[in-house]
């Protein structure tokens, strides 16, 4: 039975479990008993605004799954269309969420912005529904030689939904996109967003993804690195109270010669949270001089709080330089204690402790606005002032 006939029929044991190994710590199937229906159309407009409001003129709504708000005409280098009848390329046994939301995306099938310039545009997926689903296809194309920024937005204005998002990069030679991702999903909510971004010879993809999680939430980045001088950066923030979960996945195939990936991904977790960070690196054979490394360190507040992290490196070629790192902890009692002995109360330094151990991460995005965006989320999320 096919992933598409088992979500038709209500059938949900196809969906992704903790017998699948990529999906052994963010189970699905445990957790949803029933299909949820389709999210009912939103009929208001969502007008500018979200987390990077003033970062941009042009601005993307995706509401309940369906396009809700463009700003009109396009501009001179950033271009909108949709598509009606895309294919299905995805494998419900690989990619089984993505493969999930390009079948039962609606209205239109796909929505897709093209760089022709350089600029900045932002998207905004906007669940505004309760105990309801929704499939949304977004495609993102820069030309060749243009440098671009996507802001990107999840938004959770109801609760107990499935957000499933499939999102399509395509990099042409030399192109360089900077995306910056905030997921604020609802607490009891199940979100999900998948990307498959495609790299031509030197192009240039930097990532950062900031989450505050959600009942069970996903976002994996899949990227089909060319070598060629083409350059990856993967960043990730999670900042996860009470219950909830974030998983963030990654993985980065290189397949020729002369690549890099460089990746960070920090976490801090408290009360009864759990992140999940799952990070591979695969090096195909004959993708020599690849130079990869990749960072997971994580900060556990609570004593029921929990970190499960699996990086991985798969080297199938000979002359590369590749490396990872992983460490899981609690705050320094020591640096606490020097910052109290300075008069500083002990939950204002752990939290002044803690944005600076996350700062590393923000300082790395390139974009100043959503650098500084992200500066006041994290502070936001620890209860700190900016």
């Amino acid at each position: 039975m096919t992933l598409a006939t088992a979500l038709k029929t209500g059938d949900l044991t196809q969906l992704p479990s903790r017998r699948d190994e990529d999906w052994r710590w963010t189970d699905l199937r445990g957790l949803m008993r029933t299909v949820p229906p389709i999210s009912p159309v939103f009929f208001d407009t969502i007008q500018a605004g979200g987390p990077f409001k003033g970062s941009t003129d042009v601005e993307l709504v995706i509401a309940n799954g369906r396009a809700n708000w463009w700003p009109g005409e396009d501009t001179e280098t950033v271009q909108f269309t949709e598509h009606d009848s895309p294919d299905n390329p995805y494998d419900p046994a690989d990619l089984p969420m993505a493969a999930l939301a390009a079948d039962k995306a609606i209205e239109p099938r796909a929505s897709i912005i093209t760089f022709t310039g350089d600029d900045v545009a932002s998207v905004r997926f906007v669940s505004a529904t309760d105990g309801t689903s929704h499939h949304a296809r977004f495609g993102v194309v820069v030309e060749a030689g243009v440098s671009a920024v996507l802001l990107e937005s999840h938004e959770g204005r109801g609760d107990r939904y499935l957000a499933n998002t499939l999102v399509e990069i395509f990099l042409e030679d030399g192109a360089r996109l900077e995306r910056i991702v905030v997921a604020d999903d609802a607490a009891e909510a199940f979100g999900v967003t998948t990307a498959i971004v495609n790299l031509a010879p030197g192009a240039t993809f930097n990532q950062t993804v900031l989450t505050s999680g959600a009942r069970r939430q996903r976002i994996e980045t899949r990227v089909n690195h060319p070598g060629a001088h083409a350059s990856v950066r993967l960043d990730g923030v999670y900042v996860l109270e009470n219950q909830r979960h974030a998983d963030q996945t990654t993985v980065v195939t290189h397949g020729g010669v002369d690549g890099i990936t460089s990746q960070l991904t920090k976490g801090v977790v408290d009360d009864q949270a759990r992140g999940v960070f799952q990070g591979r690196i695969v090096v195909q054979p004959g993708a020599d001089q690849t130079d990869a490394r990749m960072g997971h360190h994580a900060l556990i507040l609570s004593d029921k709080a929990e970190v499960d992290a699996k990086p991985e490196l798969l080297i199938f070629a000979d002359d590369v330089a590749c490396a990872h790192g992983n460490t899981i902890g609690a705050l320094d009692d020591e640096q606490i204690f020097y910052a109290r002995q300075r008069g500083i109360p002990e939950a204002e330094a752990k939290a002044m402790l803690t944005q600076a151990f996350l700062g590393e991460v923000v300082e790395r995005i390139e974009h100043e606005g959503a650098r500084e965006v992200a500066a006041a989320w994290v502070a936001a999320r620890l209860g700190r002032a900016v």
